[in-house]
């Protein structure tokens, strides 16, 4: 399956036909689309677990695109969004791009234009969910540590030697190299940089020197 084949662009638009034209041209160009006339009928559908993005028309039933917009930031719903209108002005715009949109298409707008932005908009989905994904297994081989590991790998990663370890936790210089060695092996770690990585990446506290 090709990336593209995977990827599920949603559209909001209460005009029929508006959804019917986007997903037409969704389709020409093999991408797969959902297609909702109101907000409520998007929250309530059981949306597939891949890449997505969301042309949201702004002026909706019940509710503002912009709106919308912050109520799915609010839910933790993360989904790159795409607004459409008939009427967009420039504060409009801004605070649209300033909450995160990809692009803000005025209609009529150019096929194109619109393709280009829900290219960009699923690409950065990518990214953010193998991201996601990488930080999950991080956590996951973090949990598996000792609450000793857990002490040495933070000391270890704010830059002090296994002397210098030994002394602040009370115990010999051996003990704390083969914390280390444990450590490195269950964060599967090449490196002290590498390592160093995965704890910036886990945003753990620093440890104390």
């Amino acid at each position: 399956m090709t990336p593209a084949a995977a990827a599920t662009v949603f559209v909001i638009d209460d005009d029929a036909a508006v959804r019917v034209s986007i997903q037409g041209l969704l389709k020409s160009v093999g991408l797969r689309s959902e297609a909702f006339g109101t907000a409520h009928e998007f929250l309530r559908s059981k949306r597939p677990d891949g890449p997505s993005c969301l042309v949201l028309d702004v002026r909706l039933p019940g509710v503002n695109g912009l709106d919308f917009q912050r109520d799915l930031a609010d839910k933790g719903f993360r989904i790159p969004i795409i607004f459409i209108t008939g009427h967009g002005d420039i504060p409009m715009t801004v605070k649209a791009m300033k909450s995160g949109a990809v692009e803000f298409l005025t209609k009529p707008f150019r096929d194109q234009d619109l393709l280009d932005a829900i290219h960009q908009a699923l690409d950065r989905d990518r990214v953010t969910r193998q991201q996601q994904s990488e930080l999950a297994e991080l956590r996951k081989r973090h949990e598996v540590l000792t609450a000793r590991e857990r002490e040495v790998m933070g000391l270890v990663v704010s830059g002090m030697l296994n002397k210098q370890i030994a002394s602040e936790i009370g115990t010999s210089e051996i003990t704390v190299k083969i914390h280390r060695g444990n450590v490195m092996r269950k964060m599967q770690a090449e490196s002290l940089a590498e390592l160093v990585r995965m704890a910036s990446k886990l945003e753990l506290p620093p440890g104390k020197k």
